[in-house]
Formats: C-alpha cells, structure tokens, sequence
C-alpha cells in the first residue's frame, strides 16, 4: 500500500496524557470528515478542526510507494536524538484511512512506539501502543477502547457522561478553540472538578509557539 503525508516533523506532543514527550508527528492527508477545504465547512460533520492536511507540500511530506519508506522517514525525523524511547503520533485528517499493521510493523522495526490520534469511527488496525480517540457529534463511533479518549468540549450532540462507560485509561476534556476558548476552558474546567473521571486537556504547543 502507498501513503500520502501531509507533513513529517519533530516536536514536542501538546496535548493529553503525553504532553511534553518528544515525538515525531507523521501526518496523513484526508479526513471523513472534512475535505479540509474551507469552502466545505459549514457543511461537513466536523466543522471546528484547526489543522491543514490537505496535500503532500507540507515539511517532509509527499507520498511513499510502501510502509518502509515511510517509516525510514519518520526515522529521518527522528534525527541522531537517540535510540531510547522514540515516539511517533500517527495524525491527520484521519490517519486510519491510510495507517495499517504493515507500517505499524515497519515503524516497530525502527524502534518506534507508536501512537495514533483518530476520530473512531474506523476500527484500529493490531499492534498500536497507544490508541487516542477523539469522537466527534454525529458520528458511529466504533473504536470505544483504547488509553485515551479525548473530548473537544463543547460539543452540541455529545455529552462527556455519554462517553464514561467506555473502556479508555485515561478522559479528557480539550477546550475548543476560537473566539470562546476562554469560556470553554472555564466550563470545561468546572466539568473536571464535577466530574473527577475527567482531566482537562490544554493545546500547550500553541502555547508555546511550537507547530
């Protein structure tokens, strides 16, 4: 299988239960749902992304012919930082519409952990390390384990104590961006204090001013 990437770099994860780890973010073009183009958000199911993932022109895009090639990249990325501990965050758009186990293996065969970041309505391929879901209103969602479950709130269609009973380590609560992120992280904050099942999620690399 061939692969399209958005973009390949190296960072420092932003968000969830591994903030501050040093990670490589791979991420892949195409989302189910959003084209990304701006001329079809009103219309789409997911209306508030904030990330590009359009096109192969990003930082170490483009597209690879097998599940090697990508993973030598990715190992690229990684640079001479050290062979210990290495994290790569399968991203997108919806990386599930491309990610499978022969580049989950290929990734483990240059020592990566690998961790995924997907909206769950495509069930995760066997051998990821760390399985993030962050569902969206109205969707099936079908992935319902996992270590992370990671709510953009608020979210008109679904509700946090809608989500308590699935099988995740670890709940979050993300505020959503734009003109009330000052309110939503208020209101989310109070859910949290509620509702001790949940931690609250902050974007700290916008914070920061890393990508």
């Amino acid at each position: 299988m061939s692969y399209s990437v958005k973009e390949i770099f190296f960072t420092l994860q932003g968000e969830g239960a591994n903030t501050g780890r040093a990670a490589v973010f791979c991420r892949f073009t195409g989302c189910n749902l959003w084209t990304g183009r701006e001329q079809d958000r009103n219309d789409a199911i997911c209306r508030f992304c904030d990330t590009d993932f359009v096109g192969t022109n990003g930082v170490g895009g483009g597209r690879f012919a097998d599940a090697g090639t990508l993973a030598g990249r990715v190992r690229a990325a990684w640079g001479d930082r050290g062979d210990g501990d290495r994290l790569v965050v399968l991203t997108g758009g919806e990386p599930l519409l491309q990610a499978d186990v022969e580049l989950v293996g290929a990734l483990h065969q240059q020592g990566f952990g690998v961790a995924i970041e997907t909206n769950g309505t495509i069930p995760a391929p066997d051998g990821i390390d760390w399985i993030c879901v962050s569902p969206k209103a109205g969707t099936e969602i079908v992935q319902r384990r996992g270590d992370e479950l990671k709510l953009v709130f608020p979210q008109e269609g679904i509700s946090p104590v809608a989500c308590e009973e699935w099988n995740f380590r670890h709940f979050f609560l993300q505020p959503m961006d734009g003109p009330r992120r000052r309110e939503n992280t208020e209101e989310a904050a109070r859910f949290c204090m509620q509702r001790p099942q949940w931690r609250l999620s902050l974007q700290t690399h916008k914070i920061v001013g890393f990508p």
